[in-house]
């Protein structure tokens, strides 16, 4: 008896079916669920109900979110986002010319305000600012030279200074401050355009110089020695 009434309903459903909604579909109909985007058949048990006991019930695919990777998270902190420095203050060509007659030096090829560009990422501005902030002292800075040596012909020097020179091009980021950063008159054609990032590594933390369009190819695998383009 039961066989023969289930066939019954079962082919009064596909002779004309009765498709529930979802507002009106009942618990047990309710708590089918699926990832694909495909109709589901699910036979339920409704005694008493005026249901069916088949029920249609439409799924819609769901969204997949993907996790980021440690390997993409390391290429992203490889290559941080930097910003474009604020230009605080720059030696007038008067002043280098003065300083150059007075020590006896060639001429220093003046880098004009508006070629004058060094961007730095926020990581590295958050660092200045805590040295400032650790010494007391908002002027001071990361102070970057460009020295001829190495094994590629050219290296940089980076360490703390507590005050600007006459001759130095003075960068800040444009939000996070004090972030000071010094560049010579003589260094500043051979870095400007270059990023100034902090890296964290295992061999330890320290400024490094990035993204330098004057150098050639990537350098010395130390990342302080590199050449010049011709």
């Amino acid at each position: 008896m039961q066989a023969s009434t289930s066939a019954y309903l079962l082919r009064s459903f596909i002779a004309s079916p009765t498709r529930c909604t979802r507002t009106a579909l009942p618990p047990a109909c309710r708590a089918l669920s699926s990832r694909a985007a495909t109709a589901r058949l699910a036979l339920s048990s409704l005694p008493g109900s005026s249901y069916p006991r088949i029920c249609l019930v439409s799924v819609s695919r769901a969204q997949r979110t993907f996790a980021t990777t440690s390997s993409a998270r390391a290429a992203h902190a490889q290559h941080p986002p930097a910003q474009h420095s604020q230009l605080v203050s720059y030696p007038s060509p008067e002043a280098l010319r003065q300083e150059d007659e007075d020590v006896d030096e060639p001429d220093v090829d003046f880098v004009q305000p508006e070629e004058a560009v060094l961007d730095m990422t926020d990581r590295a501005a958050e660092q200045l600012r805590a040295v400032a902030q650790r010494q007391g002292n908002p002027d001071a800075a990361l102070r970057i030279a460009v020295e001829s040596g190495g094994c590629h012909g050219y290296q940089y020097k980076l360490e703390l200074a507590k005050k600007k020179e006459p001759d130095d091009y003075h960068f800040s980021h444009p939000r996070i401050k004090p972030s000071n950063i010094y560049v010579d008159a003589v260094s500043m054609s051979l870095l400007k355009g270059s990023t100034i990032d902090f890296a964290t590594e295992l061999i330890g933390s320290s400024f490094r110089v990035v993204d330098n369009p004057q150098a050639k190819g990537n350098g010395c695998g130390c990342g302080v020695s590199w050449e010049l383009k011709l």
